[in-house]
């Protein structure tokens, strides 16, 4: 017999999606037998699959040794996927922890790390938490083998600031409920060309050009767009007017791939360092007196909703995290 206990990270799921990440070698009709047959139960009663399992819960599978090795199969971590996260831990060590407690963590990522790997080889922020919760011993190698922490929004590679992590399956859940009903408020300090003067609220549709990863604003409406949902809502206000440039705010409407570098630049005011979408020469002259390599774009301020247990701690709470120095050093204040 083989028994588990259901963890805080691992509550909140169906009971047999839980199996099926255990278990990923058994067909479900043999995991629905077996819980008809009561050799899979939940808290020593019998359980058809569908209950949603909490904290605490009991699951015991009556299997031979044997017979579960064949059915967990590659469910279980191997030993080298631990070592490359806690390698991928210590080789980010600029990324810093802004907030933490046992269901989420907003880490606060530095540009040029990749917030989820885009090739095997990759170290991204993703293989940072979990080497980070595997070295703390906040999870095991066991638990690891159903239940997955991860990043829940992304920053591209050259953007730094605050990006959502889940440590708990309900953190995950919650942090995606929010995300996709856009009550989790997502603010950013960014750099442009020319002087903005006024807060504006801008709207326009993105067009993906897949196969060059860039993409680009129309202005105009039409029935695809529409029906592409492809519709983007950029809100910003100016903090800081200097002699060629605007340090705005930016709050995330909408969050489509690449919309703030691509709707300001649509209406005229690029991002100082953005290569992509950008004023090239305008950006060579930051790059030969400050260095500046990349578009200076930081997520700095997140706002949660009101929320109940158990994330009640989190309520309607404003968290910071201050833009590079970068941002500082190429201050350029207008002359009076």
């Amino acid at each position: 017999m083989y028994q588990t206990i259901i963890t805080q990270k691992e509550a909140g799921q169906r009971l047999d999606k839980y199996l099926h990440r255990i278990l990923p070698n058994a067909a479900s009709g043999f995991l629905y037998k077996m819980l008809r047959k009561k050799n899979i139960t939940l808290n020593g009663k019998k359980a058809d699959g569908s209950e949603k399992i909490a904290a605490g819960d009991s699951i015991s599978l009556f299997f031979s040794g044997e017979t579960l090795a064949k059915f967990m199969g590659q469910g279980q971590v191997p030993a080298q996927d631990e070592s490359a996260y806690r390698m991928a831990f210590h080789k980010l060590s600029p990324v810093t922890i802004l907030y933490e407690d046992e269901h989420i963590l907003l880490a606060d990522k530095p540009a040029g790390v990749l917030s989820q790997k885009a090739s095997g080889t990759d170290l991204s922020l993703n293989e940072w938490l979990i080497g980070y919760l595997l070295e703390n011993g906040f999870l095991s190698k066991e638990e690891l083998s159903v239940c997955k922490p991860s990043v829940c929004n992304r920053l591209d590679r050259n953007t730094s600031g605050i990006v959502l992590c889940a440590k708990s399956l309900s953190g995950a859940q919650m942090l995606g409920r929010l995300l996709k009903e856009r009550t989790l408020h997502k603010y950013y300090q960014l750099y442009v060309k020319g002087c903005i003067e006024e807060e504006q609220l801008i709207e326009g549709y993105l067009i993906k050009d897949e196969r060059h990863n860039k993409v680009s604003v129309s202005f105009a409406p039409s029935e695809k767009k529409e029906a592409d949902g492809a519709k983007i809502k950029t809100k910003y206000r100016p903090l800081r007017i200097e002699s060629d440039k605007t340090l705005l705010e930016v709050e995330l409407i909408t969050g489509k791939s690449h919309q703030i570098r691509a709707h300001l630049a649509g209406i005229g005011h690029p991002l100082l360092g953005d290569y992509k979408y950008g004023d090239r020469a305008w950006n060579e002259t930051y790059r030969e007196k400050f260095g500046v390599q990349s578009q200076l774009l930081h997520a700095y301020r997140v706002v949660f909703p009101t929320l109940e247990a158990p994330f009640e701690a989190l309520s309607g709470r404003t968290f910071f995290c201050d833009p590079p120095d970068i941002f500082t050093q190429v201050c350029t204040p207008r002359k009076p």
